[in-house]
């Protein structure tokens, strides 16, 4: 269900019926209210009996109020139209589906994502209008999955424009860099119902932790026919690619639970929707509210 399209056509909508009331349907109405009660003045004059200003302004009221639904049409526009614009240009929020970005993100988080410091798009064709920034290197990101953009995806960026990004024996290297990993204890995940060993990471100015096996590598099969697949090269252990321009690498924090830039290749710039930046919300656990590392 594209949830942007719908809410476009709502706004639309009462937005045309809002303007209908403010053009032609409440100034017939005003005017019927005034022809009504100067015929009620009138009359009440004819009658000899003072028509009281009260009676004839609730009878006013009466006429011009709008009808039932006028109100749950052209009443809603406002509405309609704040959330349009709060949801399209600066903050949408999501819900996590899967594990794959544990312990940063756990199942049923509900998260906002800031949608600006990646460039101001039009909503519903996504086309980028006014460009302010890009993803820094370990920002959690969400973005419209490559090989099926009707799917919104959570990741960490890993890799940038241009970077050579390699993985051997789950150590990730970054331009022939390994990023150091430092042990912080086991972690209890609930899904797979045992403990996994956790490490602490720093990718750019971003210190998280990730969950990953050292000791067990993890074996990669990329998908067949993804773009760019000519940028990396694999092998039994690990890979190496090249992040080619307009494109980021990503990966999930839970690495070996994580259908990430490993299986399916790069983000393209396009595909961007925000930064993740705030749990507001875990029905299931309402300690985890808070800023996203």
């Amino acid at each position: 269900m594209n949830f942007a399209l719908i809410l476009f056509l709502l706004t639309l909508f009462t937005l045309c019926v809002w303007l209908l009331d403010l053009l032609v349907l409440a100034p017939r109405r005003r005017r019927t209210a005034a022809a009504e009660v100067a015929a009620w003045e009138k009359e009440q004059t004819a009658r000899a009996i003072a028509p009281g200003a009260a009676a004839g302004q609730k009878m006013h009221d009466r006429i011009v109020r709008r009808p039932a639904w006028l109100e749950y049409s052209a009443g809603l526009f406002p509405v309609f139209f704040v959330v349009f614009l709060l949801r399209s240009f600066l903050f949408e929020p999501f819900k996590i589906p899967s594990g794959s970005m544990i312990p940063t993100l756990l199942v049923g988080d509900l998260i906002l994502v800031n949608k600006y410091p990646y460039g101001v798009r039009l909503p519903v064709v996504h086309t980028k209008v006014l460009d302010v920034g890009s993803p820094r290197r370990g920002d959690t990101i969400v973005f419209r999955y490559p090989l099926d953009t009707s799917v919104d995806y959570v990741k960490r960026v890993v890799g940038l424009p241009g970077d050579k990004v390699s993985i051997r024996n789950n150590r990730l290297n970054i331009n022939d860099r390994e990023v150091p990993l430092e042990a912080v204890g086991e972690f209890y995940d609930v899904e797979q119902g045992r403990y996994v060993p956790q490490y602490s990471e720093k990718l750019g100015d971003v210190t998280h932790n990730i969950l990953t096996e050292l000791r067990n590598p993890s074996l990669i099969r990329p998908i067949q026919g993804v773009p760019h697949s000519d940028k990396c090269s694999y092998a039994p252990t690990g890979l190496s690619c090249t992040v080619p321009p307009g494109h980021f690498f990503v990966m999930g924090d839970n690495r070996e639970n994580s259908l990430d830039s490993r299986y399916w290749g790069f983000v393209p710039e396009k595909n961007l929707v925000g930064r993740a930046f705030f749990i507001w919300m875990n029905f299931g656990d309402l300690t985890r509210i808070g800023s996203i590392k």
